[in-house]
């Protein structure tokens, strides 16, 4: 009896347990025409919830986005005229000169000698001329014979300033003022017009070149600005386009630029390289959009306008872009409202609920 008492139980057991698992699923089969009419009724009766941006004005920057190298105003690698010994060194590397400073002067003893004496020779010559100058007022002498006299004077002017440009040669002076590098010479040494002494910068102002593609040139000109930076310094730096080459590099169909900029702190060095942003043109007025709120069409882009609690279909045509913005041209006014959610659901005509709306120049 009790063997067959457990028999019951398990099977009343297994009976329930089927129960609840298949009444999910055979529930619906019973179930009244009129239940399922309303919930489908209280699902197509729900209006769909979307966000929008209201468009207004705002300010944006046409640019573009190149790389360059930062170059010094004027750089020289400094070499002497004559050939001879290093007598004298004037500058320290790394500092400051001066235009016309004396840098190095190279052994002359030889041509001050020849000076001397080309002088001597000019002092008596003139002496000479002057006392055949007087004979000649008085008919003591001819003319041919003062005229001799007087090109000898002339030819020996003319040595003497050859003697002093020969000089001259053997000093090395600063062409501008800047900085001085690193000297490759050392006093006492000899050299020669093929020999390096050191390089001479000016690094205030600097120059920046870089190029841009040549569908661009039309829009470039001389005034416009750039922000550039360099690696290892915080600060944008900000320049001036001060020359554009005539022609395009038929290699690279890119378009050579030169921007000036202020180093009186001498935190640019020439040969830095420079990640540059050339501004184009300022637009103070434009629309822009969320790049979601944009639906992309074949050959074409169109919006979701939001009026009167319903959506209308807008095509537009686009502008300038920006990381997470693009300008509209044409399709939309001040003060629309463009859905940027539920842009897969909705169609012309339908009715929808703003959620949250915010200003286009604000996000």
């Amino acid at each position: 009896m009790g063997r067959v008492t457990k028999r019951i139980i398990t099977v009343t057991i297994v009976l329930i347990v089927f129960g609840a698992l298949a009444y999910p699923k055979v529930q619906p089969l019973f179930s009244s025409p009129a239940d399922s009419g309303d919930q489908s009724g209280n699902q197509s009766n729900r209006t769909l919830q979307v966000e929008a941006v209201k468009l207004d004005y705002e300010t944006i920057e046409d640019r573009i986005y190149s790389s360059g190298t930062v170059q010094a105003n004027e750089l020289v690698e400094l070499t002497a005229e004559a050939s001879g010994i290093i007598t004298d060194i004037f500058f320290e590397e790394g500092r400051e000169v001066e235009r016309g400073d004396l840098l190095v002067k190279i052994n002359d003893s030889e041509l001050q000698a020849q000076k001397q004496r080309a002088t001597y020779r000019l002092n008596l010559a003139e002496q000479r001329e002057e006392r055949q100058r007087r004979l000649l007022e008085r008919g003591g002498i001819s003319q041919d014979d003062y005229d001799a006299t007087l090109n000898e004077v002339n030819v020996l002017r003319a040595e003497l300033l050859l003697i002093d440009a020969q000089i001259e040669k053997t000093e090395v002076l600063a062409p501008f003022s800047g900085i001085i590098g690193l000297k490759y010479i050392s006093r006492g040494s000899y050299i020669t017009s093929a020999t390096r002494i050191a390089s001479l910068q000016e690094v205030d102002p600097v120059k920046i070149d870089f190029s841009i593609p040549e569908r661009y040139i039309p829009r470039v000109q001389v005034g416009d600005q750039i922000n550039f930076s360099v690696q290892g310094v915080d600060s944008t730096f900000v320049g001036e386009v001060y020359a554009i080459e005539p022609r395009v590099d038929p290699e690279t169909r890119t378009l050579q630029i030169r921007a000036l900029s202020d180093n009186r702190d001498q935190t640019l060095y020439p040969g830095a390289f420079a990640n540059i942003v050339l501004i184009l043109d300022q637009i103070d007025d434009a629309l822009m959009l969320p790049t979601i709120a944009i639906v992309p069409e074949l050959n074409a882009q169109k919006v979701f306008v939001y009026r009167d609690g319903k959506v209308e279909e807008s095509r537009i045509r686009t502008g300038i872009r920006t990381s997470d913005k693009v300008q509209v041209i044409e399709g939309v006014s001040h003060g629309d409202i463009i859905l940027t959610t539920g842009l897969l659901q909705v169609r012309p005509g339908m009715e929808v609920e703003l959620t949250d709306l915010k200003k286009s120049n604000e996000l």
